[in-house]
């Protein structure tokens, strides 16, 4: 690329803006860190040389891919901060045939599942996986963001889609998926550390929103010792769809919402769980009326 006045530079990072966000919405599920990430790249597209830049439409995609890893890398090296999605945004519902009302809500909830879905990767899977598979970027170009050869590339990227797959929006409604939380829920409440080892993924990630803040905990064995948690004061449970997938929605004894659980299954275990107890998050919830 030759050099280029900075208006026209302008208007080219314009025209790549809302591909840019999209990218980086997808590789970290939070509109707000897209819009940061997208705009540290204009930063550094001011600061560039133009004439340095071959292919801007490259360039910018693979600035976006760093930033944003950068950002996922920061996020497992601190959990308490690695959830993006706002429980404002999740969509609750009966665990049975839904009306046509709820089906609305449901679709509008696919892309909140797919995030939960990836939010079970590592950086480097989510990364490799949003920009091959999503926007058919090149193993090549995003090998050259993780430092990986192509073909190390496409193995990161294939080892990936084979986690998403195997959480596929549809087998979120099936038998087994549903049956694998329900044994979670059941040797929750006898207590069977062993059982509960046998439905959790050893890398399981459980995040529980109380009100004096978020608390993570990693590893199945950390998980299950943790699992009375699960019982508490629980007057009256059901199962629910939370954006899809399984999930458990518990009553206080005077009718008031204990918690909402939502859960992620992968190959016959639990890979994530996620709680709100706060009952500040609670309220911004929409909660159907299930009684």
């Amino acid at each position: 690329m030759t050099s280029h006045p900075s208006g026209l530079i302008a208007e080219a990072f314009e025209a790549q803006r809302d591909r840019l966000r999209a990218v980086a919405y997808r590789v970290l599920g939070s509109h707000a860190d897209a819009e940061d990430v997208v705009q540290e790249a204009w930063m550094r597209l001011v600061r560039q040389d133009a004439a340095t830049i071959d292919n801007l439409v490259g360039w910018l995609t693979t600035v976006v891919g760093r930033i944003s890893l950068d950002l996922l890398r920061s996020r497992q090296a601190h959990p308490e901060t690695s959830y993006g999605q706002e429980f404002s945004d999740f969509v609750v519902m009966p665990d049975d045939a839904p009306t046509p009302e709820e089906q609305v809500a449901l679709a509008d909830s696919v892309g909140l599942a797919l995030l939960v879905v990836l939010d079970s990767l590592t950086p480097n899977e989510r990364l490799a996986f949003v920009l091959h598979d999503m926007f058919a970027i090149p193993f090549h170009e995003i090998g050259q963001i993780l430092g990986k050869s192509a073909d190390a590339t496409k193995m990161i990227a294939s080892r990936a889609r084979r986690k998403v797959q195997a959480t596929d929006r549809s087998a979120g409604y099936g038998r087994e998926h549903r049956g694998v939380v329900q044994a979670f829920h059941a040797a929750a409440l006898r207590g069977d550390f062993e059982a509960l080892l046998r439905v959790l993924d050893p890398n399981v990630k459980l995040t529980v929103d109380t009100p004096d803040g978020v608390v993570v905990t990693l590893g199945a064995t950390e998980v299950a010792a943790g699992a009375r948690m699960f019982s508490g004061e629980v007057a009256r449970h059901r199962p629910v769809l939370v954006n899809g997938f399984p999930g458990h929605m518990s009553w206080r004894p005077d009718g008031t919402p204990l918690s909402v659980i939502g859960f992620t299954v992968a190959e016959g275990r639990i890979t994530s769980i996620h709680i709100v107890v706060d009952p500040a998050k609670l309220a911004s919830i929409h909660l159907p009326d299930l009684a």
